[in-house]
């Protein structure tokens, strides 16, 4: 029987997907084998007909520089039970490529471990696709469609920042990010917004409701007592999704969870909520100041991939088939910035759950350490003149919020 690889894309969308797709199918096929991509994830790839997509040369050329995915994509998390190997013995599959996130990293590597003990020599290797860039790769590689969402999501905080001046006015910005900040510090640093706020920052102390509102507050007053009347700020969603349960109750909204466990943000409008709370901690204060939500995230999970995320992904492709051809299992292919393609084996970075761990931003690294100094906040020295507006400025002191 002629021998095949298949592909699934789990998870949401990241700019880059049909690149992998397109490159991995491409080099494959010049090896003689059938290439299989499946619909729907994890959930198409253990159905009793799987929706399969057998790729030529034309549809893989078709699709390498298109934004989304031609494969339709899953948040479909299998139990053990779940797994079989029906399809792998049926098209004699040799490689299964997974292109996702952690959650879609940490199921590859449980089916693995499947394959290998039903005795299947179908070898499994991942492709890191995130927009949030959180997964742990060498030397704090990028995940691919992270810089090209952050590129978007430039275009779009360069456009609200303007707005802001223009009309003397604040904004309130939610950006995707669930665990990690790297793509709302990323929008905010090129942006030169004067807060950002996300879940890293409250490593030295447990993040609240009124810590979040105190932080954008801290960055109006300071703004306002240098006579600059405007400005975005950018809230990462995971400092939402770091809240404790009580927090989240005492916002008042009622989230429903994915398979993975994880709170649906995307049906809350987290910069709403932010803003709404600001209002009134604004109108305590009795600062009469203009400010208005919006979120970013499903405008930059599709858009079309810049020439950064090209290159990176055809590497990626062409990664893949290298480890295969090595006899290489059960590993994250990964790029480092000269260009050499290493294996990153998802058994060095789980927990004792099996899932792997994300990668957060590094508050520690220099980096990081001189965009802080840089945002506008209050601090100690501010404590006279802020005194003309509020009576306790140290409750909007940067550093005593997050205890630094």
């Amino acid at each position: 029987m002629q021998k095949s690889i298949a592909i699934i894309c789990a998870g949401g969308p990241a700019p880059g997907i049909n690149t992998v797709i397109s490159s991995v199918a491409k080099v494959f096929l010049r090896d003689g084998y059938r290439v299989l991509g499946v619909h729907y994830g994890y959930k198409g790839l253990f159905a009793d007909e799987t929706p399969v997509k057998e790729f030529d040369f034309h549809h893989a050329d078709r699709i390498f520089s298109r934004g989304g995915s031609t494969l339709i994509m899953s948040r479909f998390k299998p139990k053990q039970e779940d797994f079989k190997t029906d399809f792998f013995r049926k098209n004699n599959v040799k490689l299964l490529v997974t292109i996702g996130g952690d959650d879609t990293a940490s199921t590859a590597n449980r089916l693995s471990k499947f394959l290998k003990i039903s005795g299947l020599d179908t070898v499994n290797i991942h492709v890191p696709k995130t927009i949030d860039n959180d997964l742990p790769l060498p030397g704090r590689n990028p995940t691919f469609g992270f810089h090209s969402a952050k590129d978007e999501g430039v275009k779009i905080g360069h456009a609200l920042y303007e707005d802001t001046r223009t009309t003397e006015s604040w904004i309130i910005l939610s950006s995707m990010g669930r665990s990690a900040g790297h793509l709302a510090f990323g929008i905010g640093t090129a942006c030169h917004f004067p807060m950002i706020i996300v879940p890293e920052f409250f490593d030295k102390t447990i993040p609240t409701l009124d810590k979040i509102v105190n932080l954008m507050v801290s960055c109006i007053l300071k703004r306002y007592l240098l006579g600059i009347h405007y400005g975005v700020i950018i809230i990462s969603e995971g400092v939402f999704h770091a809240l404790s349960q009580e927090e989240i109750e005492k916002s008042g909204i009622e989230l429903t969870y994915d398979a993975h466990g994880h709170p649906e943000l995307g049906n809350v409008s987290k910069a709403a909520l932010f803003n709404k709370l600001l209002q009134a901690k604004l109108s305590q204060i009795g600062l009469e100041i203009k400010s208005r939500p919006n979120d970013i995230g499903y405008e930059l999970r599709c858009c079309r991939p810049i020439g950064f995320d090209l290159t990176l992904c055809t590497l990626l492709g062409l990664g893949v088939h290298k480890l295969f051809n090595e006899g290489i299992n059960g590993c994250i292919v990964s790029a480092d910035a000269a260009g050499n393609i290493s294996p990153v084996y998802l058994s060095d970075h789980e927990d004792e759950n099996g899932k792997v761990k994300p990668r957060l931003l590094d508050t520690d690294s220099e980096i990081v350490k001189l965009y802080i100094n840089n945002l506008d906040f209050i601090k100690e020295e501010d404590y006279p003149t802020a005194l003309k507006i509020v009576e306790n400025p140290e409750e909007y002191d940067f550093n005593k919020i997050l205890n630094r």
